[in-house]
């Protein structure tokens, strides 16, 4: 009895893990169709780099340092 509670554990789990890489790829998958679509209407992608800083030495603004 103890080796079907822990082989309907095991299978839990399987089936936990299969939901989750499903979803995992799937989210993946739509993010590649975006980025794919915007490169094919000639735009740039834009990219978060949080916040700015000016540095007045080059007269750029870079992201800030984290630390």
């Amino acid at each position: 009895m103890p080796q079907l509670i822990i082989v309907a554990l095991v299978g839990a789990g399987f089936y936990a893990a299969y939901r989750w890489m499903k979803q995992a790829s799937e989210t993946i998958a739509a993010e590649l169709r975006r980025a794919e679509a915007e490169l094919r209407r000639g735009g740039r992608i834009e990219k978060d780099l949080g916040r700015l800083e000016y540095d007045p030495a080059t007269g750029v603004y870079r992201p800030q340092n984290k630390g």
